[in-house]
């Protein structure tokens, strides 16, 4: 994952809303969650909720599908995953993270 990539989706998730609905999405599993359970999970009024995953899919953070009338939003588990591997691999190199046992 590039550079550009990772700041985009960090910067998406370092807003307080982004970040809930993120969430939100991630724990409703892989079949993920209709716009107006967001709604009605997060309190959000629906024009702003539109703005958030907007800009999360414009990312990549989620993807979205129509199902009659209703709108489903998914999370893209692959993107977080290159994400975390990213923040690993070029963050965290070199650094024992507290909880890992030490080496024998």
């Amino acid at each position: 994952m590039d550079h550009e990539k990772v700041a985009a989706s960090l910067a998406e998730l370092g807003n307080s809303h982004r970040l809930s609905v993120f969430r939100f999405l991630v724990k409703a599993g892989h079949d993920g969650a209709s716009v107006g359970d967001i709604q009605k999970g997060l309190g959000i009024p629906a024009s702003t909720l539109s703005h958030h995953l907007a800009r999360m899919a414009k990312v990549g953070l989620i993807w979205q599908e129509k199902h009659s009338r209703t709108i489903v939003c998914i999370p893209e588990y692959g993107h977080l995953e290159n994400l975390i591997g990213f923040l690993q691999e070029e963050c965290c190199a070199g650094v024992r993270i507290a909880h890992e046992p030490e080496p024998l």
